[in-house]
Formats: C-alpha cells, structure tokens, sequence
C-alpha cells in the first residue's frame, strides 16, 4: 500500500513538474543559456525604479561643477549655433582670466576650421581676382591675424586648464572617414587582451583640429550609449580605436581636478579561468566598470542638479563671480533645439552636459554604482533558494497563506536589493527573481482553482450578459453554432462613442440629475446598438464601446456598425428637444469605428471576467473617436471600414500617426449612403477632394485658394480651416523634401 505521503507527492506531480519548468525558464536567463529580451527590459525598469525611489530629497545644486550654457538667452543674444570660434575664445578667456576657474570641460566639438569670418574668402580673392591688388593684399595681411579665429581659440586654449571633448562612432560604415586628431591614449589593449576583449571598439572618430588638440591639457570622447529602451543608464569610461583605450571626456576633466599624474590601475579580476575588468583605480578613488568599461551613471535628480550659468553673462562678465571662481566648468547646452538631451531614469529631456557633471561629481564623491562579477553567482543563489522553498511551500499552503508568502517573500528581496543599493553601491539584479515567485504563485494559484477545485464555468450561460436578446435567441435556436468565450483572432468592427465636453457639462448638474441624464441618453443609443446586431462591451460614464462580428459571425459587421453611428448621431438630434425641456445642456457625440483583426474573448481575472476585444484595430478605433472633435466632425472611420461598405460616400479627413501607432493611417468622414447625396453635397465632396489632391502635391498656393473659398461657403467646417492653416504655414515653411503629408497627432 502506498503511504499517504507518497500519494500526496504523487498527486501534486503535474504541478511540480510544471513549476520547475517555470524555474528552468528564469534561471536559463541568470545562467545566461537563453537570454529572454523581456526580463532585461523588466530589469532596467527595475533600476529605474530603485534610483526614483532612493533619490535623495531635492537640494541645492552641486556647487562644485557649474554648466556655462548655451542656452536660448545666449542664442537669442548672440546669435544660432554655431558660434565663431572668436566668441568660444572670449568666453574661454572670461573663464580664465576673469573668472580664474579650476578647469573647463568642452562638450563641443571644433572638427572642421572656422570659416565664418570671411578671410578664407578673402584669402581666395588674393589668390585669384585681386592677386595683383597691392592695396587689397596689404590690408589682408594687417586683417588677417584679426581674422584667423582658430589661431585666436589655440591661443586662449594654451597653458590653460582646458580638456576638449570629441566623438568615436562605432557605425561600420564604407565610407567612415576619420576628422581631426585624437588626445594621447590611456591603456593599450595589449595590456590585458582578454579582459579589454569587450570594450566598446569604435570604427572612426571625430576629433579636434590638431591645433586646438596639442593646445589644450587634454581631451575626452563625449559618447554616451543608450541601452534597447532608449534611456541613458550608463556610459563607457574607456573607447578603443584600433588597440587603444580613450577616457570619457567626464573621467578626462575629474582626473585632471583630483590627481592627474596619479598612476592608473586596472583592476583586474580572474572568474573560472576568465579574466574581466572590474574597476579602475587612481589616487584613492575607484570607479566599477562593467565588461564593456562602462560606468553607470550616478544621477542625483532631474534637471537642474549643478548651477548653470548662460554663456553670453559669461562672455559679457555679467555672471556671478563667487559661482564660477575656482570650479570645474563644463561648456556645453541646454537648448532643446541643439538637440543633446537625452532620455534618464529619472525623466525624458535631460541635458547631455548634466550627464557629464553627474559622472564628475559621482568619481570624486566614490559613489558610481557597480554590479562586480560575483553578482551573477549570488543571483543564481538567489533564484533557486528562492525556487525551492517556493515550490515546497506554494504546493502545501492555502491561496490565503500562500498570498502573505509571496508577499513577504518579495518584500523581504525588495528591502534587501534596496540596502545593498544604498549603503554598498552594488546593484543586484531583482527582477529575475521577482517575476520567478510571482509567476509560480500565479501558477499555483491558478491550478488550483482550475484543476483541483474543478471550479469551471459554463461560458455559454454567459453570452447573455453582452449580446441583445435576439441574438441570444439566435445563438438558442442553433446549437450547432459554434461558440466560445475563448480568446480567438476575428474580423470584426469596434465602436467607441463619446459625450463631447461631458466633464463641464455634469459639474453643473446633481447626481440624481445627471443619472437620469445619462439614462436617457445612453437607453435609446444601446436599442440601435442591439437593433444592428452589436455587442454592448461596456459602458464607460458618459462613453460607449460596441463591437461587431462576435460572439455570432457577422459578414457585414462594418455595414452594421456604420449603420449603428449614423442612427445614433440622428437620434441624438432628436433628444434635444427632451433635453431642453428637462434643464439639461445640449449633448453632442464622436464616434470612432476601426474594422480589422482582433481578438475577443473572455477576459480579465479569476474575480472578473469580461467579454471584450483587444488589439490594434481597437486602440485605432479609441483613437479615431478622439480625432472627431480635432476634425470637427461627428464620426470617423477608418480606411477598412471605408473599403468594407462601399456604397456610402466619405470625405478623405487625412492620413495620420495616431498616438501609440508608427504606421501612418488614413481617415474618413462618412457622409451618408452616395445615392441619397445631393448635388450640392457632391460638389462640396469634390471640391473638396481637389483642394486635398493640390495640398498633398505640395502646391500650397492652389490648396490655399481652394479652403478659404471652401470656408467662405461652409464656415462652420473646421475641416477646411485645418487645412488652410497648414497651406498657410506651408508657405511661409516649406516641409522637407521627404514629406508625405502625413500628421503625427501626440495625444489621445
């Protein structure tokens, strides 16, 4: 006889068995057999989320480094970047001179000589035209020491505390041709070459003009690289070109201040017969650095961390001297339109000088975070500790015991990562671990409701809560239909309807006034739903979401829906009247229908489900509902929608990228079934069409005639003042040459 503990083994074999399944799935990806791009992702959120939630209260900026910037005031004053190398040399000599700073960091680039004071102009008129020109030639000759603007920049850059700043591109790239000259190296690869083997290696570079190189103390490459989400976490201290390590421009400017003739020390770790880099070392202060000689980067806030100083006070001796005396300066931009912000864990705009001054601050205080080698193996640990006491505990406790498990059981990985965060700078990794425990609780907790309790629900009994009642008869009458509540990918229509201005309209009404106001309106709007055959998904407040071609097939779901927005708009009209009569404001509506693939089913949680679609076409349907009131016009469809019911007429709105899609997409305005226009109403639709036909041809000047006759017959067409708005300003700015004519909106 089997003993009950052997039983009880026995019978929990399936979901052992797929829980340590679930275990092999998370622990491939810290072993590194199988890496999934999904936890990675997870993981970075998580480091996210760790610096926002231990950032220190907002302080007074770092007054150590100061930003000269140039920024909109220094634009406005003296003119758009860039600047003539004359006025970069002034400012350098305010610094210097004026100022007496301790050293200035250049996030600016001087790759190709300055030409905009006209003598290389000059110089070719000697050449050629006016090299017989005694006078001319004299007066050149006493002009062109003023002139020369890169000769005045070296000169101001000599025997100064300068470190410049320059750019590697790691792009392979037929054609990449190498600019300027680079500063000393740092580090041959030789020195160790397996564990230098995964340096950042860049293919060509950009560097500074030889003289302004062999002028200034020293240089820095200014490259930062953002990980797959786009955001800049971290950036490499150390870029090799063709053998050679080049320090980050931040490192460059923070040894130069701290100790620079201090000996620099790799260090050096060997794991399992691998040697790898764990850190470099000079004068007491170490830097972590991943394989790739990356550092993270030590963000102290959002924008605004360091004192900022525009660059024309600076150049006018208008700015404070207690601030910039005796600090490390950093030259370089805020201005959006010069475009160096980058996307941080702690917001989407920050300035790429910032980062720098991050970096700088972080090397002298000691506190850039590090992930050493030995993290990995402690992850591992980690994982399956936790796996197993999970899969012991998970399989015996009840789901009210085994929820405050899980929940302690993350807290206490939670509060544990946060210590070793703060107090040791190391970053263990967290999600990996998290989402193992989560999802063998979900597992768990889902096999034993679904399996072990038996517990399963009769979905059929369910199409009633969603569909009208002569499609449940429909469904009744035909057994051998076939349903389900199952998820499953159909061709179907989505409706999204929508009280304009609700928000304003309900504070001025009681709640018992404003129920009895949405019932009388949302009534008769669900019988021409139901009339058409659709399914109510839910009511939204004031909004509604219907679909059609599920859970019965419906080959004219599109004709339906459209036929469903129209009536309701007409009924709409039509309870005006009531409305009046009862005190309340006139309502008006906008509806947005998307016709293509998307999946429907039952959905949500083992506490609620609902029968509802999801997908792309739905989200364009939200979207078109939210486009009606920028078009001015009550219903949208888009494009499959338009093609499926072709005996209706629409006006071509525009083509668009909707927020939340990349791909472009045409929209239309149904105007009613084509044989019921009449003649005026075509002509109107034409003329209408030829002016879009010339806008889109880029002949702004016919489009614009064309609209504001249009808007002269027709003023309450928001439509045609759209489009005379942008022929106007198309006029005035030309797009660029790969302009299609399709508008980007960036708001629900």
């Amino acid at each position: 006889m089997l003993s009950p503990v052997y039983d009880a083994i026995k019978k929990r074999l399936p979901p052992l068995s797929i829980s340590l399944v679930i275990v092999l799935f998370f622990f491939g990806h810290v072993a590194h057999w199988e890496r999934w791009s999904i936890l990675d992702e997870v993981e970075l959120w998580a480091y996210d989320m760790r610096m926002n939630v231990t950032l220190e209260p907002s302080t007074e900026p770092d007054p150590r480094v100061v930003i000269v910037d140039i920024d909109e005031k220094s634009l406005a004053e003296l003119g758009r970047w860039p600047w003539g190398r004359n006025q970069i040399a002034d400012i350098l000599a305010q610094l210097f001179e004026r100022y007496q700073v301790n050293i200035v960091g250049m996030d600016v680039l001087f790759a190709e000589p300055d030409a905009s004071s006209g003598l290389h102009k000059l110089e070719e008129l000697a050449a050629n035209e006016l090299k017989g020109q005694t006078d001319f030639l004299a007066a050149l000759a006493d002009l062109r020491e003023d002139l020369d603007y890169d000769a005045y920049l070296a000169e101001k850059i000599q025997n100064q505390r300068l470190i410049l700043g320059y750019t590697f591109s790691d792009r392979e790239e037929e054609d990449s041709t190498n600019v300027g000259t680079l500063p000393p190296a740092l580090f041959s690869v030789s020195l160790a070459p397996e564990a230098l083997s995964q340096a950042r290696q860049a293919s060509s570079y950009a560097g500074n003009l030889a003289r302004f190189q062999q002028a200034a103390l020293g240089a820095g490459h200014f490259n930062f690289h953002s990980d797959t989400d786009s955001i800049t976490r971290r950036t490499a201290l150390l870029y090799e070109y063709e053998g050679q390590l080049y320090e980050a421009l931040s490192f460059a400017v923070a040894r130069h201040v701290l100790a620079p003739d201090a000996e620099l020390n790799l260090d050096i770790q060997t794991q399992s017969d691998q040697q790898r880099v764990e850190g470099i070392a000079f004068a007491g202060h170490y830097i972590p650095l991943s394989p790739e000689l990356e550092a993270l980067v030590p963000y102290k806030g959002k924008q605004g961390q360091f004192p900022i100083v525009s660059a024309v006070d600076v150049l006018k001796g208008r700015a404070a001297p207690d601030v910039l005396k005796d600090k490390i300066i950093l030259l370089g931009t805020t201005a959006h339109g010069l475009f160096d912000l980058r996307a941080t864990p702690l917001t989407e705009a920050y300035p790429g000088v910032e980062v720098h001054a991050s970096l700088i601050t972080g090397i002298m205080d000691n506190k850039i975070m590090g992930s050493p080698a030995f993290i990995e193996g402690i992850e591992s640990l980690f994982l399956l500790l936790t796996a197993l006491i999970s899969i012991m505990l998970l399989l015996w406790l009840s789901p009210v015991w085994a929820t405050v498990y899980v929940a302690l059981l993350n807290g206490g990985l939670i509060w544990l990562n946060l210590y070793l965060w703060q107090e040791n700078l190391l970053v263990m990794p967290i999600a990996t671990t998290l989402l193992m425990s989560v999802a063998l609780y979900i597992f768990n907790m889902a096999y034993g409701y679904f399996v072990e309790a038996n517990n399963k629900h009769q979905l059929s009994n369910l199409f009633g809560q969603y569909v009208p009642p002569q499609l449940v008869d429909e469904m009744s009458e035909n057994p051998n239909l076939s349903l389900s509540l199952e998820g499953e990918n159909r061709e179907m229509t989505v409706l999204f309807s929508d009280v304009r201005g609700f928000t304003s309209l309900s504070e001025g009404l009681s709640p018992k006034q404003l129920s009895l106001l949405m019932n009388t309106f949302l009534t008769p709007m669900t019988h021409i739903i139901h009339k058409q055959r659709g399914t109510i998904d839910k009511y939204m407040g004031d909004a509604i979401m219907a679909f059609w071609g599920a859970p019965l097939n419906d080959p004219d779901h599109a004709r339906h829906a459209l036929q469903a927005a129209l009536a309701m708009n007409a009924c709409l009209q039509t309870l005006q009247p009531e409305l009046k009569q009862n005190g309340w404001p006139p309502l008006k509506i906008g509806i947005g229908l998307g016709t293509g693939l998307m999946n429907v089913g039952n959905m949500g949680s083992e506490f609620r489900m609902a029968y509802t679609v999801l997908g792309d076409t739905v989200n364009l349907g939200s979207r078109l509902e939210g486009l009606t009131k920028e078009y001015g016009v009550d219903i949208i469809v888009s494009a499959a929608t338009k093609t499926a019911v072709p005996e209706y007429s629409y006006r071509l709105l525009d083509t668009v990228r909707v927020k939340g899609k990349d791909k472009p997409v045409s929209i239309f305005e149904p105007l009613g079934l084509t044989e019921e226009l009449d003649v005026n109403e075509v002509d109107e639709l034409n003329a209408y069409h030829q002016a879009l036909n010339a806008y889109q041809a880029r002949q702004w000047h016919t489009a614009l005639t064309a609209f504001e006759q249009l808007l002269n017959l027709h003023t309450d067409k928001r439509i045609y003042q759209i489009y005379q708005q942008r022929s106007q300003h198309f006029l005035k700015y030309a797009p660029d040459d790969d302009w299609d004519g399709v508008f980007t909106h960036t708001h629900k």
